[in-house]
C-alpha cells in the first residue's frame, strides 16, 4: 500500500506499508526519476536499529545510480506495528524479509526480476539466509555480516556471555508468565552489561542515531539468547547468487575469521578486507569507499 511521496534531487521518497505475519511493516521506496522499471534492492537493518539509523544514506546513493530501493523496518520497530518494542528475534526478522521481496515483487513500476539485497551486521546474516532461500534474488552485498552466534559470543568473551545468558534466561521466564519483558541495553561501555558493550560499540552506535529519535536504547533481552542460536553461515552453500561480503579487520564484535569462512561457502563471492572495526562503514571516508563499491557491484549485477 502506497502513502505520501516525497521529491529529492534525482528520485522520490514514498512511504509503504506491508504486512508480515497480519502487522503492518513500514518502508521507503526510492524510485529514481528518469528511468523506466529500474532493479531494486532491499534494505533493512541490524541488531536493535532502525531504517533511518545512516541507512537512507545508502538507499540515496543507489538511486542516484538509478536503483529504486526499498528500506524497511522490521515489526516491533520504527514505524512497523508490533510489541513488545525492539524485540530483536531473526526468525522473526527473516519472515520479515520474505514479506518485503514479496511486496516489492508486487509493485508495477519496478523490474522484479532484477532484485538484489543489501544487508549491514545483523542483516548481513539475514540476506545470506534469505538469497539462500530465493533463487530469485539476483545479487545480494553484506557488511560487517553476522554470520555465527556461536563465534560471535566466543569473540565477545566469557564474562559477556554469562552475562547475557542469565539476562535472557530471565526475560524468557517473563515472558512465559506473560509479564512485561526484562529490559536490557542494546549498546551500552564496556563496563555495563549490554547485547553489545566491546568500546566501539556504544560511540559507534549512537552516531547513526538521528537526535530526534523517540527509539529507546533497551531491548528484551531474550533477543541474546535468540542470537547465540542463530548461524547465518550453515546456509552460505546454499547462496547461488553473486555475493559481496565486507569484512571489517578490526572488528570487535563479528569475528573475522568466522566470516572468512562463510564467504568460503557461497559459489560466487567477492570478499574484500577492510582495516575498520564493525561501525567505521556507517560514516565518513569509509562509507563513502563501501558505497561506491556496492554501488559499482549492484550496477554490475543488476545489468545498469
Amino acid at each position: 500500500m502506497q502513502g505520501e511521496s516525497r521529491s529529492q534531487d534525482g528520485f522520490a521518497i514514498e512511504d509503504h506499508v506491508f504486512k508480515s505475519r497480519r502487522k503492518k511493516c513500514s518502508g521507503w521506496l526510492y524510485r529514481p526519476r528518469g528511468v523506466s522499471r529500474p532493479p531494486v534492492v532491499v534494505m533493512a537493518h541490524g541488531f536493535g536499529a532502525q531504517r533511518d539509523f545512516g541507512l537512507p544514506a545508502y538507499a540515496e546513493r543507489f538511486a542516484a545510480r538509478g536503483m529504486a530501493v526499498f528500506l524497511f523496518d522490521y515489526r516491533n520497530f520504527g514505524a512497523s506495528e508490533g510489541e513488545p518494542r525492539n524485540l530483536v528475534n531473526p526468525w522473526r526478522h527473516l519472515k520479515d524479509w520474505k514479506a518485503a521481496v514479496a511486496y516489492v515483487r508486487s509493485l508495477p513500476h519496478v523490474d522484479t526480476g532484477r532484485i538484489a539485497l543489501w544487508g549491514s551486521s545483523y542483516s548481513g546474516g539475514h540476506v545470506i539466509v534469505t538469497a539462500s532461500r530465493d533463487p530469485g534474488v539476483a545479487a545480494i552485498s553484506a557488511q560487517v555480516p553476522f554470520v555465527d552466534g556461536i563465534t560471535s559470543a566466543w569473540w565477545s568473551g566469557i564474562k559477556h556471555a554469562v552475562q547475557a545468558t542469565l539476562a535472557g534466561t530471565r526475560d524468557m521466564a517473563r515472558a512465559c508468565t506473560m509479564r512485561e519483558p526484562y529490559l536490557v541495553p542494546v549498546v551500552s561501555d564496556p563496563d555495563v552489561f549490554g547485547i553489545m558493550n566491546s568500546p566501539e560499540c556504544r560511540p559507534g552506535y549512537l552516531a547513526i542515531v538521528p537526535e530526534d529519535t523517540a527509539w529507546r536504547n533497551e531491548c528484551p533481552a531474550r533477543s541474546v539468547i535468540e542470537l547465540l542460536l542463530y548461524r547465518p553461515t550453515a546456509r552460505a552453500r546454499e547462496v547461488r547468487c553473486p555475493a559481496l561480503v565486507i569484512m571489517g579487520e578490526e572488528d570487535t564484535l563479528i569475528y573475522p575469521p568466522a566470516v572468512e569462512k562463510a564467504a568460503s561457502r557461497m559459489r560466487e563471492v567477492t570478499l574484500i578486507h577492510m582495516p575498520v572495526g564493525h561501525f567505521d562503514v556507517y560514516l565518513g571516508e569509509w562509507f563513502e569507499k563501501v558505497v561506491k563499491i556496492q554501488g559499482d557491484f549492484f550496477a554490475r549485477h543488476l545489468g545498469l
